[in-house]
């Protein structure tokens, strides 16, 4: 189990390397992240290289027995370079070069960006390759911010399209190009992307533009796999939750030997279950917030899933996330909190963002472990109190493996769909909302949450009959660009005796992102057991009522938002309708028996009351029992198992006010290793987390 921080020791204000190794062997800390932020200190000027600085220091942590992961800087560029090729800034949408004077803002696809990128990549990796403190590298950092519209890009575009198309006619086909007279008579006709408004051009767009950064984080990986000894890992840290515009995750996955995501979460009154009405985000605007502690959850989940292999958390909250407006550190007990969290849930290190509050630049407010005056406190104490407890149970905690009762299909291409057609407005407007499927996400990851559902997020590149089989229940949230393959393989999947739950949006386009010219949902359509001709969408919240002898139990006051689809029965059970003098003819959830398994619908976006209600009803259909019943709400228990095979259980409580639960099964607690019965009570402090061996 790694346990660490990233380490700027040029950003220092004075010379302290001794005494932040003292302090971080005091803390427990096994390893640190340095230099993917440095290529101007490495390379002052153009192919002058000074790694003085950078000796100093991998041999003081070596000789401290703390590991180090180094980075290549390739994601800030020096001065002098921009100044030579000031051509090399990624130009966007609308012909505008992005200014220097920020970070992952050029062509990856230059050719001198490239040159220059594998000389100090060579020169870094070639010194340190065989340092005894390196433990693994990291290939650039958090790619895919920008979608570049430089003209060589957008020429390699047209070269992609030759390759994958074939023809132009291809190309006219399966983008309706006859509309709005767009069709091609040649390659030279197509035009440029910063005008696009056909739907089938932006999903090859977003494709390609995904491709291209799969591609650079490989080239990158390979020259460091020519150096690196067979020890070391290579890994590249993603923007945590539903990533950059054009990272695509599980991609990215197949060409790293390890994966990692920086996970960043609300803190304070933000953690808490259930949700404090009123309380401030606790967050930047960009994080999450809304959905409490199942966001951090959902980023540890969807962290996993970029590959078999596990993943590592690079950066996560250490004292504050953001800029100075949002400085929320987090309560006592919530950093403990987090950390078993994403253990919990598979991750193999857990790294803090970072280690000093660095007193100049961007990030002056981005709070590390140590504040602006460098001296441990309340944060320093409690990442020692997880890095004194991770010691004692390295081996119980390294190589889990998180239970999952339950698989959540993750679709990137419908993301990218449904950001360039939003099927949602940003609440409270008549704006669309480019993160609708984000939110339609998340709303569905949540309901399982609350419902205390553990959860396996599958990408749909990678979904196979033999994947889908290994769960009683697949919630499928608005696969909205999927070929009749992958729509015949979830039909099967619920045929064969598993329960799919499917949300609105699902099946209506194909893989180039058209509208099926059949009755929604397509292919779909006989499984489901309910089909629509007509949907809309909803200005505000509308009830919803439950009609007499309905399983599923809505509690007062439930909502649906945002879309509302028509759904006319056609063999399938209406579980609910919409409380609305119009809508209200139209069932808001079905579910109908399918062969030998179940296909339950839902016509619209869940608030959290009736998303909770729907996960545990399907859940119960499945079959699917709970190990840990009767809990407060405060309380989320979840399960994995280690890797000699025993069962053990992370037991939280996000709130302030201590709890008493009943113990289902005899557990002894990993810390302290006193044993409890089954029945007996285990009680939990404010922001509390107990690790338990099941006892057989």
């Amino acid at each position: 189990m790694l346990f660490g921080a990233a380490y700027y020791p040029e950003y220092q204000p004075y010379e302290r390397l001794e005494r932040d190794i003292a302090l971080m062997r005091d803390a427990g800390i096994g390893y640190v992240r340095l230099g993917e932020s440095t290529w101007a200190s490495w390379e002052p000027s153009d192919g002058r290289f000074e790694f003085a600085a950078m000796d100093k220091a991998i041999d003081a942590f070596a000789d401290a027995g703390i590991g180090v992961i180094l980075g290549t800087p390739t994601y800030a560029i020096p001065p002098w370079l921009y100044r030579a090729y000031p051509e090399i800034m990624v130009i966007r949408a609308g012909g505008a070069a992005v200014p220097y004077g920020g970070r992952q803002n050029v062509d990856i696809t230059h050719a001198a960006y490239r040159f220059h990128a594998e000389r100090v990549i060579r020169a870094l990796v070639g010194r340190y390759a065989e340092h005894p403190a390196l433990i693994g590298f990291q290939v650039d950092n958090e790619a895919g911010l920008e979608l570049a519209h430089n003209r060589a890009t957008v020429e390699h575009f047209h070269d992609w399209l030759r390759a994958r198309y074939g023809s132009v006619e291809a190309v006219n086909e399966a983008w309706g190009l006859t509309y709005w007279s767009h069709r091609l008579g040649s390659w030279e006709d197509l035009w440029p992307p910063d005008g696009n408004t056909n739907p089938g051009y932006a999903l090859a767009w977003r494709r390609f533009q995904a491709q291209l950064v799969t591609e650079f984080l490989a080239w990158q990986a390979g020259i460091v796999r020519e150096y690196a000894r067979a020890d070391q890992f290579v890994t590249h840290c993603l923007a945590g939750g539903h990533g950059r515009p054009a990272a695509d995750r599980y991609a990215i996955g197949q060409v790293v030997d390890i994966a990692a995501e920086n996970v960043y979460h609300p803190m304070q009154d933000g953690l808490a279950l259930p949700a404090m009405p009123g309380a401030p985000p606790a967050a930047p605007d960009w994080a999450d917030a809304a959905s409490g502690p199942a966001s951090l959850y959902f980023q540890a989940d969807v962290g996993r899933s970029a590959s078999p292999r596990g993943f590592l958390v690079t950066e996560t909250n250490a004292s504050s996330i953001g800029g100075a407006h949002t400085v929320f550190p987090a309560y006592d007990g919530q950093w403990r909190l987090a950390a078993y969290a994403l253990i919990a849930r598979g991750a193999s290190g857990v790294g803090y963002w970072h280690w000093h509050t660095i007193h100049f630049g961007h990030e002056m407010y981005w709070g590390g472990i140590l504040g602006h005056d460098l001296e441990p406190g309340r944060c320093y104490r409690e990442v020692a109190r997880i890095g004194a407890e991770l010691r004692g149970l390295d081996d119980a905690l390294t190589g889990l493996t998180p239970d999952a009762d339950v698989a959540l299909l993750y679709s990137v291409e419908s993301g990218w769909a449904l950001e360039f057609q939003p099927p949602l407005a940003v609440p409270g407007t008549a704006r669309p909302d480019d993160g609708a499927y984000r939110r339609i996400v998340d709303a569905f990851y949540r309901a399982l949450f609350d419902a205390r559902r553990q959860v396996s997020i599958v990408h749909a590149a990678a979904v196979t009959a033999e994947t889908l089989a290994a769960y009683r229940m697949v919630v499928v949230p608005s696969l909205y660009v999927a070929d009749d393959a992958l729509l015949g393989r979830l039909a099967a999947y619920a045929r064969a005796g598993g329960h799919l739950v499917v949300s609105f949006r699902t099946g209506y386009a194909d893989e180039h992102g058209r509208a099926r010219w059949a009755r929604a949902p397509g292919p779909l359509r006989e499984a489901v057991g309910a089909s629509y001709h007509e949907y809309s969408a909803l200005g505000g919240p509308v009830g919803v009522r439950t009609p007499s002898g309905s399983p599923l139990a809505v509690p007062p006051g439930a909502q649906a938002h945002g879309w509302a689809d028509g759904l006319l029965l056609e063999g399938a059970e209406a579980l609910a309708y919409y409380d609305h003098p119009h809508l209200g003819r139209f069932p808001v959830i079905t579910s109908h028996r399918y062969g030998e398994g179940r296909v339950t619908y839902v016509g619209t976006l869940p608030d959290p009351a009736l998303g909770a209600a729907l996960a545990r009803w399907a859940a119960t259909a499945a079959g699917l029992v709970t190990a840990w019943p009767d809990l407060p709400e405060s309380v989320r228990v979840t399960g994995a198992h280690t890797a000699t095979g025993q069962r053990v259980w992370f037991v939280s409580n996000w709130s302030w006010q201590p709890t008493t639960i009943f113990v289902p099964h005899p557990v002894r607690d990993l810390h302290s290793a006193a044993a409890t019965p089954a029945g007996a009570e285990l009680a939990l402090g404010a922001w509390d987390v107990r690790l338990l061996q099941h006892l057989t």
